[in-house]
């Protein structure tokens, strides 16, 4: 049995680097270099959506250097491998405030985003300017200027980033941290997760398909009983 969605916590890639003499910007780099080999290998085996932790509200409390470093790195990913994404069926989404990026790093995303929206055969969730609580809130306050009175978890849905997606069925966190660290905080609520002490730049395609078959093995009941 496979997952229909997977969301990954993305980390230890400044580890990864430190390890090997190397700055946190190389790791930074070849994390974003193992992400294309998992949106591969996720559609060839028929996964249908996939949600990336890139870029959390905290992580702007980084290094102004790394931080800029970093939405380089997301406008280069994106001006290499649109046409690819897009010729392989994929649709892009951005989950997050995007208005907390520059005017430039924006207009890649909204490029990105509307360039694939007809696309269907693999739904690519990047979190940038991304944090679970603040997105429950802005549910709720568009909720209240909307003057919805009766809510139900049909209707809070709707309002997430994440409104018409299933939730994650699987969670893969690398680097050995035991945290899920502000992400998808409603959505999660029944997600199978996976910890492993791989960094995320090491954590290829068997180590994928590891978590895939760990996966497998578990059953999920959702309170009940004898449902798998």
């Amino acid at each position: 049995m496979l997952p229909q969605h997977v969301a990954f916590i993305m980390d230890g890639n400044g580890r990864w680097a430190k390890e090997r003499g190397l700055q946190r910007s190389d790791g930074h780099r070849a994390g974003t270099e193992n992400i294309r080999q998992i949106i591969r290998t996720s559609k060839d085996l028929g996964i249908k959506y996939l949600t990336f932790y890139a870029f959390s509200t905290e992580n702007f409390k980084r290094p102004k250097t790394e931080v800029k470093f970093l939405m380089t790195l997301l406008q280069e990913f994106f001006n290499s491998e649109i046409q690819e994404l897009y010729a392989e069926g994929a649709r892009i989404h951005i989950l997050g405030d995007t208005s907390l990026f520059s005017l430039p790093v924006r207009m890649v995303l909204d490029h990105a985003v509307k360039y694939t929206k007809d696309n269907d055969s693999i739904h690519i969730n990047l979190a940038l300017g991304y944090g679970g609580r603040g997105e429950i809130i802005q549910a709720v306050n568009r909720l209240l200027d909307e003057n919805v009175t009766k809510i139900d978890e049909e209707t809070f849905s709707s309002y997430l980033y994440t409104a018409g997606m299933p939730d994650p069925d699987l969670v893969i966190r690398t680097s050995g941290e035991y945290r899920i660290s502000n992400f998808l905080l409603y959505q999660l609520a029944y997600s199978e997760l996976y910890f492993t002490p791989v960094y995320w730049p090491d954590f290829d395609t068997n180590h994928y398909k590891e978590a895939l078959e760990d996966y497998a093995t578990r059953a999920r009941r959702f309170g009940g009983l004898d449902v798998k």
